[in-house]
């Protein structure tokens, strides 16, 4: 069976009409804010929009019949032909005037790992930055997600989509029709989008940067207004306790935050993956606290100025920066990697973690290491008893063989990248510690890493190969490895 080649090119051109519509967003803001490069943002804009309609108007007599095949090329390159045109405000506004760098920086955005090559952020046109923290924005929720809710007016259905962009393991269904989903999932991002706008706007951040930071947060993304990202607050702990907030939220399951919404509680204190990821986080902040109060001098720091006091600064950042890390949102408030060896080896453990299936925070997820776990125990009970079949339970339902075996197929292939991914840095000529950094954080979609890539220092140093092959580590991960990785087999591409 042939690939329905036109259906693709058609929906590309779909997401770079849109893309070019968020291009206009940015536009205004830079009118809005008089930074001079109004001009530039609206071409990029109008050459996004002019591409994308001619890529519609050239395939407009396509089969509306979306299959599987269709539906992993969609989204991988969906996010390729993104990231391609979300580089033109940089290359035209010649903010970053390198084309490897503008396209680390894009895949970086739409990815949400919110890894960065400038050096100075806070000189930047607002315009620029808005269109920074946009590219997370619309990379966090997959824009996939936000093209099924445009689809049905195409006529097309659009589940196998889903199935592929819908992060985790198990797309929960909110309700049987999938536009209806997407659009309630959306409904929720934006919803909590802008309540932390409001809030930080409260709390004492400048309208620009809390709709800025709200943006970065939803996403999971980490792209600050601040050279010193999340720290420039550090005087402010209301700040920080409003994003760590939020970052929390964008951490768990979207769907759990529609079953609060419609008030069933229940649902969610029942919900597994949520119990141990909230766990989990409570155990590394205490653990995290108590090494940085009793070891670490945070007094010492420009970065930690004493508000409410020395245990109450200790516990604030060591909580930030688990949340930050395990949710891979990747702001920061201090550089963990400075405080003791013990917790350097901690927070890059933490990178592995990753939040909830269906949040919009990238690594291996909670939901992955819980079944694993538990598979791993039960083999003990079938070592004893052989003949016995004792499935893999969660949420109080025995989980099919076929996904286990999924989830342990992922975690080696996962495991296995991160190994090659830290190889090749290393053969570009990134230390030891830099290389493994940057290999987990790429793939986990973290941001800062360790060694020279610490969270005060950012990825510019890496050679031209190696920022390519980071951004590739990145759309790997972002895309839950196959969804990539199977358009590179032989046999997907054969005619059956």
């Amino acid at each position: 069976m042939k690939v329905n080649y036109k259906i693709i090119f058609h929906l590309m051109g779909l997401l770079l009409l849109c893309n070019g519509g968020f291009m206009f967003i940015a536009t205004l803001v830079s009118y809005i804010y008089k930074d001079g490069v109004t001009f530039q943002l609206f071409l990029a804009g109008l050459v996004t929009i002019l591409v994308g309609s001619l890529l519609m108007l050239t395939t407009r007599d396509h089969k509306k019949e979306i299959k599987k095949r269709e539906g992993y090329i969609v989204v991988t390159f969906g996010w390729i032909f993104m990231s391609l045109s979300g580089m033109f405000p940089y290359l035209f506004t010649k903010t970053i005037p390198s084309f490897t760098n503008a396209f680390f920086e894009t895949m970086s955005g739409y990815t949400t790992t919110g890894a960065t090559i400038l050096e100075k952020i806070e000189g930047l046109p607002e315009g620029i930055l808005f269109w920074r923290s946009m590219t997370h924005w619309i990379g966090g929720m997959g824009i996939i997600v936000l093209a099924i809710a445009i689809l049905p007016l195409l006529g097309i259905g659009g589940m196998q989509l889903f199935a592929a962009e819908a992060p985790g393991p198990s797309a929960d269904k909110l309700h049987p029709r999938i536009t209806d989903t997407a659009k309630r999932l959306w409904l929720i991002y934006v919803g909590y989008t802008v309540a932390e706008t409001i809030l930080l706007n409260i709390a004492g951040m400048s309208f620009f940067d809390a709709i800025n930071h709200a943006l970065c947060t939803l996403s999971t993304g980490g792209f600050s207004t601040k050279d010193a990202s999340i720290a420039h607050w550090n005087g402010q702990p209301i700040i920080q306790y409003i994003i760590i907030l939020f970052m929390f939220l964008a951490g768990t399951n979207f769907v759990l935050s529609y079953f609060a919404f419609k008030g069933r509680v229940q649902k969610i204190i029942k919900d597994e993956e949520f119990k141990v990821y909230a766990i989990l986080i409570g155990i590394f902040t205490i653990i995290a606290t108590m090494i940085v109060y009793f070891q670490a001098d945070v007094s010492q720091s420009a970065y930690h100025p004493m508000v409410w006091g020395e245990f109450e600064s200790s516990f604030r950042h060591s909580l930030f920066q688990v949340i930050a890390v395990v949710t891979t949102t990747g702001f920061v408030t201090a550089n963990f990697t400075s405080w003791t060896t013990f917790l350097t080896i901690f927070f890059f453990g933490l990178m592995f973690l990753g939040g909830s299936a269906g949040s919009t925070s990238g690594g291996v997820k909670v939901v992955r290491h819980l079944l694993m776990i538990k598979n791993g125990l039960l083999e003990f009970k079938r070592t004893l008893h052989p003949r016995a079949i004792i499935p893999v339970r969660y949420n109080n339902k025995s989980v099919s063989e076929h996904i286990v075996y999924n989830i342990l197929g992922f975690f080696i292939l996962y495991m296995l990248l991160f190994i090659i991914g830290a190889l090749v840095l290393g053969f570009v000529g990134l230390d030891f510690e830099s290389a493994i950094g940057g290999a987990a954080s790429s793939l986990g979609n973290v941001g800062p890493a360790l060694g020279d890539l610490n969270p005060l220092e950012n990825y510019n140093k890496i050679p031209a190969f190696g920022k390519w092959w980071c951004a590739f580590l990145m759309l790997l991960g972002r895309l839950e490895l196959f969804t990539v990785l199977i358009l590179i087999t032989p046999f997907f591409w054969r005619n059956r």
